[in-house]
């Protein structure tokens, strides 16, 4: 029995934070076409939903994070999940986002099919759904399981074992000693959270990572947000962060010793004689090699100060049955360990695109503009950027979606698509990070050029003028 097909112009995959900015420029910008987002849980907001552990939080200011169309209001600049999932919520609403949402809609395998310009997407409850153009907005994380060593004798510990991504908020923890295993965003965020409760909290980093103190606060935008009009004192904001982001980025790539040196002596001025820097906040690559841990208020310092918290920099050995071995011959004993080991990279979010019968390997995939791929056609990939916040390059690719969306109605074609014109081309990785969730799937994800259009720039200026200036209609870029 063959299951019949609904038809809309555009689907949307993903109802997270690039999703439902996606959606608000689609409506804004292309008003003629319909389109529904498909979302493959039960609830608006991707990570901001998903995740649940104590003290999850923004990595990035909300100035750059939150949509370029609608101003953040929050007081802080380094917000909560629950405001920033309140935030997405809002958005979804005031524009009727919410009632385009189809949930529990997991989709399994796209089929392109060149004779009727049409993709077929086929969802795990056997539904099928037709559209002229598919766009992605699912992320680049397994949302089902983040990534968990194989540690030896993990079997023989009697404590409770936690990865921040199914964090049980049933789980008592006053008064338990907790260790953390980690250095990254998820680590530093949770150690202090946790620490106000627990007995005591150690942070057990394999290598340490760099660490920048900022204000919860941002102050000069609270001062603007007095004396201009909202939406002004929004847009300065914005780009005063942006442009800060920018220079300490490429400032860093360029002076690593100048900035290595900085860091480490900002903590310092923050810590005090408490932690050995230079053994615990000393990282062996240069800064922004990986992505920079950002410490609002200093909260993580504060707790280690206080004796709540303590950073341990060794190698696990293997569980016992009370804690952890180390290499060097200590034993940290805990009644709960929390996995903060990262993530599992997975593209498109597992589902299986072919074309005229013919199934993709992601691995050999080209990216172009850092949002489509060699011979695809009516296809984007909605995602942020690795060393600023997200949504910048999101809003960017919503845009460009949109201008290629007008060209095809203004020049009455059906399907648009970048190809190699059968030109070898040279790759590299399509991400410059050697974090270790990076290192692990490069081998199952796309590639990018090392030229223009397909080198995936990290440069929001650059990017702006190449999605809302350059000419669409370039050598690559096909329409038929």
């Amino acid at each position: 029995m063959t299951t019949s097909s609904e038809y809309t112009d555009i689907i949307i995959i993903g109802a997270g934070l690039s999703g439902i900015g996606t959606a608000y420029q689609l409506q804004n910008k292309c008003p003629n076409k319909s389109y529904i987002i498909l979302e493959a849980r039960d609830a608006i907001g991707g990570t901001w939903d998903l995740f649940k552990y104590p003290g999850i939080r923004s990595d990035s200011d909300m100035f750059t994070l939150g949509y370029s169309f609608k101003p953040w209001k929050g007081d802080k600049i380094i917000a909560d999940g629950a405001s920033i999932l309140q935030y997405i919520k809002e958005t979804a609403a005031e524009n009727g986002i919410d009632q385009r949402i189809r949930f529990d809609h997991k989709v399994v395998n796209a089929s392109w099919d060149s004779k009727e310009n049409l993709w077929t997407l086929e969802i795990a409850n056997g539904k099928k759904y037709t559209c002229n153009f598919m766009i992605t907005c699912s992320g680049y994380y397994n949302y089902d399981e983040g990534y968990m060593p194989d540690f030896k004798g993990l079997s023989s510990y009697k404590g409770k074992v936690i990865h921040p991504q199914k964090w049980d908020t049933s789980l008592n923890y006053d008064n338990k000693k907790i260790i953390v295993i980690g250095s990254g965003a998820t680590a530093v965020t949770l150690v202090p959270t946790l620490a106000e409760k627990a007995a005591k909290v150690t942070m057990l980093q394999r290598s340490p990572s760099y660490i920048m103190s900022i204000p919860a606060k941002d102050m000069i935008a609270t001062g603007m947000q007095k004396i201009l009009p909202s939406k002004l004192a929004y847009f300065v904001s914005r780009w005063k962060n942006i442009s800060l982001g920018m220079f300490l980025y490429n400032s860093c790539k360029k002076w690593p010793v100048f900035w290595k040196k900085l860091l480490m002596n900002g903590v310092r001025r923050k810590i005090g004689d408490t932690v050995d820097v230079d053994k615990h906040f000393n990282p062996s690559y240069n800064p922004w090699t990986q992505r920079l841990c950002l410490v609002p208020d200093d909260d993580l310092f504060e707790a280690l100060k206080s004796g709540k918290a303590e950073v341990v920099t060794d190698h696990i050995e293997h569980f016992t049955e009370n804690g952890i071995q180390l290499k060097s011959g200590n034993e940290l004993e805990a009644d709960i360990v929390v996995s903060a080991t990262g993530l599992k990279i997975l593209f498109l979010g597992g589902m299986n695109i072919n074309i005229d019968g013919k199934v993709l390997n992601p691995a050999d995939l080209i990216c172009y503009r850092g949002m489509m791929f060699n011979d695809i056609p009516n296809f984007v990939v909605v995602v942020g950027y690795t060393n600023a916040s997200w949504t910048l390059k999101s809003d960017l690719t919503a845009e460009y979606i949109c201008r290629l969306i007008n060209e095809m109605d203004k020049t009455g074609t059906e399907k648009c698509y970048p190809t190699l014109n059968n030109e070898p081309i040279e790759t590299e990785p399509i991400l410059d990070f050697n974090s270790g969730y990076v290192l692990r799937a490069l081998d199952s994800i796309p590639k990018q050029g090392t030229k223009r259009p397909w080198k995936l720039f990290q440069n929001y200026i650059l990017d702006l003028f190449n999605f809302r200036y350059s000419s669409i209609n370039d050598d690559v870029m096909k329409f038929e």
